[in-house]
């Protein structure tokens, strides 16, 4: 079995802001040959996510936001004196990695669903770390 390791940098352009990645780590995945499998994602940070959810209607990845905002306001008396507490706490609920399994060479995720990177402290040059493990062709 063989897992291969690529990191990928992301520039996000606002303070929060989920980016559609699919194509970017099903493109390493082909890249890596495996055809059975799984795919990691991680991200290195404090202030950012990766989650999978739907990326047909954009309006899922709006109520998500803005569900986050209400539970979790910019301004909500946090002690952490950076001022990014907000960002902190919504990338503990979103969470820093996930997993995929590869089937015949691609992500075998549902036919709505889309790799979100997740950036609420933004805007910034980010990191993402894709592993993909099985075998290969």
């Amino acid at each position: 079995m063989n897992m291969i390791w690529k990191e990928k940098t992301l520039t996000t352009n606002s303070p929060v802001q989920f980016l559609d990645i699919t194509a970017m780590v099903q493109a390493e995945v082909s890249s890596s040959k495996v055809k059975e499998g799984i795919c990691y994602l991680f991200v290195p940070h404090t202030t950012a996510g990766i989650t999978i959810n739907e990326n047909a209607d954009p309006d899922v990845i709006r109520d998500l936001t803005g569900i986050l905002e209400r539970l979790v306001p910019k301004n909500g008396g946090y002690r952490h004196r950076e001022g990014n507490s907000d960002a902190h706490m919504k990338a503990s609920l979103i969470g820093s990695s996930c997993a995929i399994p590869v089937v015949d060479g691609c992500l075998d995720h549902g036919t709505w669903q889309g790799i979100y990177f997740c950036e609420f402290d933004g805007p910034r040059k980010r990191r993402i770390k894709i592993g993909v493990m099985g075998e290969k062709e």
